[in-house]
């Protein structure tokens, strides 16, 4: 049913448990696990950071395996597949991108619990992928 489930994370608390939630069902459907870590940049708007100097691939990288790693903190993933991945953007639309690239069948995120109006005036991350991703999405609180 799910051959490819997306997780993405903040490595905060509410990714974590939707990992947790999203490796249940890896492990009931034989499902792969996309781990997505999206490392917001002002490039991804258009913009550059003062005197048009762009962040350095190596910043991005070592602040994206950082999330990664504390999202897996203290999971065991068992025999479950399980691919990790990194990408510099802006998030809602980088994982609207690998929804696509990946053939994703489920997105699986947290939420982190702005609420309707700090989350209408923020930007809901959560919100844009349910909006427009081509595959079903479940948030987890």
């Amino acid at each position: 049913m799910f051959e490819n489930i997306l997780v993405p994370t903040d490595a905060s608390e509410a990714a974590k448990r939707a990992l947790i939630l999203a490796l249940d069902l890896a492990k009931k459907f034989d499902s792969r696990i996309l781990l997505l870590h999206v490392v917001y940049t002002p490039e991804a708007l258009g913009y550059t950071l003062s005197n048009g100097i762009p962040v350095p691939q190596e910043e991005i990288s070592i602040y994206g395996n950082e999330a990664l790693a504390a999202t897996l903190a203290g999971i065991d993933i068992g025999t479950v597949k399980l691919e990790k991945k990194q990408k510099p953007g802006h998030t809602a639309n980088a994982i609207l991108e690998e929804v696509k690239s990946e053939q994703i069948d489920l997105v699986v995120m947290g939420n982190r619990g702005y609420g309707p109006i700090a989350g209408s005036m923020l930007g809901s991350v959560s919100q844009r992928i349910l909006s427009k991703a081509e595959c079903p999405v479940m948030i987890v609180k």
